[in-house]
């Protein structure tokens, strides 16, 4: 993109620059503050018991919901959608951004919590893709019990879900999905905070602004953005199977 094919923010001397951005400051703020009062209220929320003993599939054959905690007392968990049988550029470009974002785990798990991806697919086929897409954050299958454990809530979606463990006994205490997935992100933060934002045709933009994604803001060229780094690496699109 250049500048003949957008338009440009107002020119202001430096002053008057400083001036706006203190103002927006004011916002910037509250809206901190209202973040942090509404992760308060969060932290007060009543838990749900959930079947500590419900079916995953992890590298090793059959484990449980407890397990997955890897002796850690909180979980989150991000339900990867998937889809059967289909080679890597047909795979949720939503689940793949996101997912691609948790990379470092350390300081989740020095608060004692631990991050894993429950796919909504069966385990040896979707293992191979997160192999495709390099990552080493723990995998499992949730397809055993999916339904139970997104009971009132539409499997192929996908969603994050905190739970806490007591013991033997486990406890869903917050689940979100849609724009909440953001969290996992630091992308969208950072293009939020640059003058042409996320460059999609949602967003209240100043007329002329570039909006250049659409209905697939995570997908172009047919797969994926974040495949092509793979590609590069020499992985191959094919992912055997389903089992």
């Amino acid at each position: 993109m250049t500048t003949e094919s957008a338009h440009l923010p107002a020119i202001a001397d430096r002053a008057a620059f400083q001036a706006e951005l203190d103002a927006l400051r004011i916002r910037e703020k509250a809206h901190t503050r209202e973040g942090d009062a509404i992760a308060a209220a969060r932290r007060r929320l009543p838990m749900v018991e959930v079947d500590a003993s419900l079916q995953l599939t992890g590298p090793d054959g059959p484990v449980t919901l407890l397990d997955a905690f890897e002796g850690r007392r909180q979980l989150i968990a991000y339900y990867f959608m998937w889809n059967p049988g289909r080679p890597a550029p047909e795979q949720c470009e939503g689940c793949t951004w996101y997912t691609t974002q948790v990379r470092e785990l350390t300081m989740l798990h020095s608060r004692d919590v631990t991050y894993a991806v429950l796919c909504q697919g069966p385990y040896d086929e979707s293992a191979r893709y997160r192999d495709f897409m390099g990552w080493d954050v723990p995998w499992y299958s949730a397809l055993p019990s999916l339904d139970t454990l997104l009971i009132g809530r539409k499997a192929g979606m996908f969603h994050l879900v905190c739970y806490l463990r007591d013991g033997g006994r486990v406890f869903e205490t917050y689940w979100t999905n849609g724009r909440g997935v953001e969290a996992m992100d630091n992308s969208y933060g950072l293009m939020d905070l640059t003058v042409y934002g996320r460059q999609e045709p949602w967003e209240d933009s100043p007329p002329g602004w570039p909006r250049l994604w659409g209905d697939l803001p995570y997908r172009t060229d047919d797969r994926p953005i974040a495949q092509f780094s793979r590609l590069a690496a020499g992985r191959s699109d094919d992912l055997g199977s389903p089992s």
